[in-house]
């Protein structure tokens, strides 16, 4: 029989289609062709973007040339700007501002054809240490107030280059998503005065049924109610509301862990396509007892129609549980 769930955080519902027990065998991921040519984020190609803000591995030569590990580039085609001021307007009952804002492109590595899973762990290291430094530097921007970092992986989930990259856009205001998180983490540590991700921690560890990895300072779970078959969660076990509060110490783990993880899942479903999203708390909010900063990773495998636009509910086929028996059960090697 079907189930609906509701997400503890947000309240969302959600449909558990259990009659369609999609197994990772029954999505049938179409094989991307590759479209070859040019390539801006390419190694010798440095001018065809915007100057660098960030770039690891180059050993003497100056910026925007070749030697780089990872590089750090404002999008070509930004969907804000950074120049200008806010301007807040209103038009009779609507409210307007400027776009202003970052957008930034992370260029993940100098090979053209390597996908994360297939990446060492330093490499993933090197990935989220530029995260949180581009965070840093972006919140000393009065005029932003949240900055999303998330990754389309394959055309399907929205990427429109190859080469591996992730995607940076600071925002004047705190987006709908994350506030809607906020406020529900805010409401339950009210009535409970615990952080309501540190309960779920608790609480999966313990039943261990959607726990899909873990080390000793992250986990990795399918929630209980995803929107996505192979929805998965990347948490710290240790409360903490801001990525950029993460030492240095903990990249290592981290990048191990979340390598581990989209190995997993390309392993259980092949080639599959991807979003992932870091989940942070608001710039100068870095401190909230009652929130808990995560990644959740969402496979590309399920359409959006009417039903799930009209009514905000998804209908997701696999079980969470299913879901993480097949890629807790998934032999991939480490590092």
């Amino acid at each position: 029989m079907p189930e609906l769930r509701r997400d503890p955080i947000i309240g969302r519902w959600v449909i558990i289609a259990k009659e369609r027990g999609k197994r990772p065998s029954d999505f049938v991921v179409e094989r991307e062709v590759t479209k070859g040519g040019f390539c801006p984020l390419c190694p010798g190609n440095e001018g065809s973007t915007p100057p660098e803000v960030l770039a690891y591995g180059r050993s003497g030569g100056g910026a925007n040339a070749a030697g780089w590990s990872l590089r750090v580039v404002p999008n070509k085609f930004p969907a804000l700007i950074i120049e200008g001021e806010l301007d807040k307007r209103g038009e009779g009952i609507y409210d307007k501002m400027n776009g202003i804002g970052a957008h930034e492109v992370i260029v993940e590595t100098p090979e053209h054809d390597l996908i994360p899973p297939e990446m060492g762990v330093h490499q993933i290291e090197l990935i989220f240490k530029a995260y949180q430094e581009r965070l840093e530097d972006l919140s000393r921007d009065a005029r932003f107030r949240y900055i999303i970092i998330f990754k389309n992986q394959g055309a399907a989930a929205g990427a429109s280059l190859e080469h591996s990259h992730s995607q940076l856009i600071a925002l004047p205001i705190v987006p709908h998503r994350i506030q809607e998180e906020l406020s529900g983490c805010q409401r339950y540590f009210e009535y409970k005065e615990r952080c309501v991700f540190c309960d779920i921690i608790r609480q999966e560890r313990s039943q261990n049924i959607r726990v899909v990895c873990e080390n000793d300072h992250f986990v990795v779970i399918c929630p209980f109610a995803p929107r996505s078959p192979f929805e998965m969660w990347v948490l710290p076990k240790r409360h903490s509301s801001s990525f950029l509060s993460l030492g240095e110490e903990m990249f290592g783990p981290l990048a191990s862990l979340f390598l581990e993880t989209l190995k997993r899942l390309y392993k259980a479903i092949p080639g599959v396509p991807y979003n992932y999203v870091l989940h942070t708390a608001p710039l100068r909010m870095q401190e909230l007892e009652y929130y808990h900063w995560h990644i959740e990773i969402m496979p590309k495998l399920t359409k959006i129609a009417g039903f799930e636009w009209g009514s905000g509910f998804y209908i997701n086929p696999t079980p969470p549980e299913e879901a993480g028996r097949f890629l807790r059960n998934m032999e991939v090697e480490n590092g």
